[in-house]
């Protein structure tokens, strides 16, 4: 069900201003931008992150929070929820940069998916546009958080979510980036299929069961959408085992099939990246895109040693002559 949300603004608190630059930012669930020359780099935090740089090697830490207020309807249709914002996705469509966020708290899923737009990202004076879908805990079976946009061959535009519960969930939108008329969510991809028998209780939550899959992106190329999920079970510092898997269609609606022609629908998916144990104890949480010429994955890893930190990890996407792809380090790591 599609909850309509009232919006309205709530006073948000200061934060410092000063920015600095780091080769190895540390990040959350990161997704990138670009436009006149500067990339930009969104993730979660207080009031969402901010990062740019000019070429994705030294990055600029802009403390000052893209979100300095939370709209009242947040707080309404999330109890719990302040400032800590997850898993935003941003995009470029129809002259206008759209930006989805995630209201949520850890491990339940009362959730909400608010949007932003503006015309410009340099100096953006993002506007509230409201709630696009909401989740409440013993009505949906399914996870409103980990938005992902995308746009299809026809020029409309979808919403992609999702995370435990009964996994990922698409659903399409009208011209104002909210549901279209009639349009109900469906599932597109889960960890397990129906039925399984979990090996093992969630570790991280005891109301999310073990329908371990998240944070969905898709991305096309060539003749297909290629939709990227995260596997089991990230923020568990250098104890998660976040990993990515990938399956394609030549819809977006699906179905996904991974490599071995398994529909993700019941658990289907090829594994494209996971931790190494040598730099990233896990990796996930991922964002893909074409930009000057490249193919381009991004995602956090959780370092090896220490307190696992979550650091910003950027690979090359390397196509094969079957369409299915692999990954290529492109940073020091």
């Amino acid at each position: 069900m599609i909850i309509p949300c009232v919006t309205m603004l709530a006073q948000g608190k200061n934060y410092p201003a000063t920015p600095f630059v780091t080769k190895s930012p540390m990040v959350h669930d990161p997704v990138m931008a670009y436009e006149d020359g500067l990339y930009y780099l969104y993730s979660t935090g207080m009031g969402l992150w901010q990062l740019t740089s000019k070429d994705r090697k030294e990055w600029t830490v802009h403390p000052t929070p893209l979100m300095t207020v939370m709209p009242v309807w947040t707080r309404d249709s999330v109890p719990g929820f302040r400032h800590h914002v997850w898993a935003p996705d941003v995009i470029q469509w129809h002259g206008r940069w759209w930006m989805a966020y995630s209201c949520s708290t850890f491990g339940r899923n009362t959730s909400a998916i608010g949007l932003l737009s503006t015309k410009k990202l340099a100096n953006a004076i993002w506007e509230d546009e409201g709630c696009v879908v909401a989740s409440r805990e013993k009505r949906d079976d399914w996870n409103a958080i980990d938005p992902c946009f995308v746009i299809d061959g026809q020029d409309r535009p979808w919403l992609v979510w999702g995370s435990f519960w009964d996994g990922i969930q698409l659903v399409r939108l009208d011209s104002t980036m909210h549901a279209a008329a009639g349009e109900r969510p469906r599932t597109i991809a889960r960890r397990y299929a129906p039925g399984y028998r979990y090996a093992a209780p969630n570790p991280t939550s005891k109301y999310a069961g073990g329908n371990a899959i998240e944070a969905p992106f898709i991305m096309k190329h060539g003749d297909y959408y290629y939709l990227f999920v995260s596997w089991d079970y990230c923020c568990m510092g250098p104890k998660s085992t976040y990993r990515v898997a990938v399956g394609r269609s030549k819809s977006v609606e699906g179905p996904y099939v991974d490599r071995e022609g398994r529909d993700m629908l019941l658990g289907g998916g090829t594994l494209v990246l996971e931790g190494d144990k040598k730099h990233f104890e896990a990796a996930g949480h991922c964002a893909a895109y074409s930009l000057k010429g490249e193919d381009i994955f991004i995602c956090h890893g959780y370092r090896t040693g220490g307190k696992g930190e979550a650091v910003l990890i950027q690979r090359a996407i390397r196509w094969t002559d079957d369409g299915w792809l692999s990954l290529d380090a492109i940073d020091a790591e």
